[in-house]
């Protein structure tokens, strides 16, 4: 059980040069994680984040432009991107609101058939704390993906990193494996539940266009600066360890396009790096859960 005396109730805290060092995927110390978060923000409720201003400061239902703003990243922004990823020969997970499979059929085809591993990502795009009976919509988003994929859903990501104080535990009853909000580390660690250990994997708010587009406001070009000074600093530490670099997108906004053109960029700058090896979330879970060896004894 994890120590109370720790700031954080789930994983325990490691200063990152103690952390032991984990053998890398075979040559390849740098690993990198690209999630495309797909969304369904419902027509007839309040949007879960706005481009546009509410009018009078409130917030209209039905809020056109702003759905529409996400609508278009569904329409264009998402082929646009896997368009891109294609090219680049690079297999991403998908974290899906499971509503997605029926609301966007095409869409969440597409993904599929593009062999994309899903990640749970709830049912709408609600945070879990605000949901009547949190337990029954894990179950239903996963059994949901489970239908459309025809394979067991591994991994989790909160709709908005957001959880409960219970979702671990519910995550790992459910048979989920690793989950993507608890980004505290470079590297994947072990989260303590009361079913047993679980695996969190890095997550990134640096290397998200949320943040960068959609909150800070800033160029079309400034993921692609960001990446190359994440290299700059990763160069110098993954003699110590393996890294996991993970680069966040959604389809509205990386996916219009003055911004999908650096995305391309991004993938031939690493693509052309001989350190560097594209993996899934499952990948990472596995390779971490292989390297470390302890199965989570810390957090049992």
């Amino acid at each position: 059980m994890t120590d109370k005396r720790q700031s954080n109730p789930r994983i325990h805290y490691q200063f990152a040069p103690d952390r032991t060092r984990l053998a890398p995927i075979p040559g390849k110390p740098l690993m990198v994680h690209v999630v495309v978060n797909v969304e369904y923000w419902p027509f007839d409720q309040p949007m879960p984040r706005t481009i546009m201003p509410a009018p009078h400061g409130k917030s209209p239902v039905p809020d056109v432009p702003n759905f529409s703003w996400v609508e278009y990243g569904m329409r264009v922004g998402l082929p646009r991107l896997m368009r891109v990823l294609a090219e680049g020969g690079v297999r991403a997970s998908t974290t899906m609101n499971a509503s997605c499979t029926d609301v966007y059929p095409a869409a969440a085809e597409a993904m599929r058939a593009a062999d994309w591993e899903f990640i749970g990502h709830g049912w709408l795009q609600r945070s879990l704390q605000f949901e009547e009976n949190e337990e029954e919509v894990i179950a239903r988003s996963l059994s949901r993906l489970e239908t459309l994929t025809g394979k067991r859903i591994r991994g989790w990501m909160g709709p908005g990193l957001a959880e409960s104080f219970n979702t671990p535990d519910l995550l790992k009853k459910h048979g989920v494996e690793y989950v993507a909000d608890w980004f505290v580390d470079d590297l994947p660690c072990w989260m303590y539940t009361k079913h047993g250990p679980l695996v969190a994997i890095p997550y990134t708010m640096e290397l998200n266009d949320v943040p960068i587009w959609a909150v800070e406001k800033h160029s079309s070009d400034e993921m692609l600066k960001r990446l190359k000074a994440t290299l700059g600093v990763f160069e110098q530490e993954l003699e110590h360890n393996p890294k996991v670099l993970t680069i966040a997108l959604h389809p509205h906004l990386i996916g219009v396009a003055h911004r999908a053109w650096s995305l391309a960029e991004m993938i031939d700058l690493l693509r052309a790096r001989n350190d560097t090896v594209f993996v899934t979330g499952s990948e990472i879970a596995d390779w971490f859960v292989k390297a470390d060896g302890t199965g989570g004894a810390e957090v049992a």
